[in-house]
């Protein structure tokens, strides 16, 4: 009987712990709207590839995701459960952007504005 309660002990013990991390995270999701826009003149960007991925605790981000593609006006949406997700933008003819935004409310808005590529330096010159 002794070694029983042990057993079931050490196995349910894990299991349990695991549940409560889970309590402590937030729950819900956030329906997001993407504007992508050309940080020069503010006119939208159309085809522009949104990534995102799920960051975990540590900062690193976990596999899995989602990649959108913007409309006419710029524009893409999805909804995207609570907690932080990394955000990475890419569109032919501009600089690749990336940020970490934490989600925790119900709707939010993002406006990316892309930039031009910079001169590129060399020491040849």
């Amino acid at each position: 009987m002794k070694k029983l309660t042990i057993l079931v002990f050490t196995l349910l013990l894990p299991l349990s712990l695991a549940f409560a991390d889970k309590k402590n995270e937030p729950q819900g999701a956030t329906d997001v709207q993407f504007q992508v826009l050309k940080a020069d003149n503010g006119k939208p960007v159309r085809n522009a590839a949104v990534i995102l991925h799920p960051v975990g605790k540590d900062g690193r981000q976990s596999r899995g995701g989602e990649e959108l593609k913007t409309d006419g006006e710029g524009n893409t949406k999805l909804t995207i459960p609570y907690g932080k997700v990394r955000i990475q933008v890419i569109a032919p003819g501009f600089q690749t952007y990336g940020e970490d935004i934490d989600f925790n409310e119900p709707t939010k808005t993002v406006v990316i504005k892309l930039n031009r590529p910079g001169e590129q330096y060399s020491i040849y010159k």
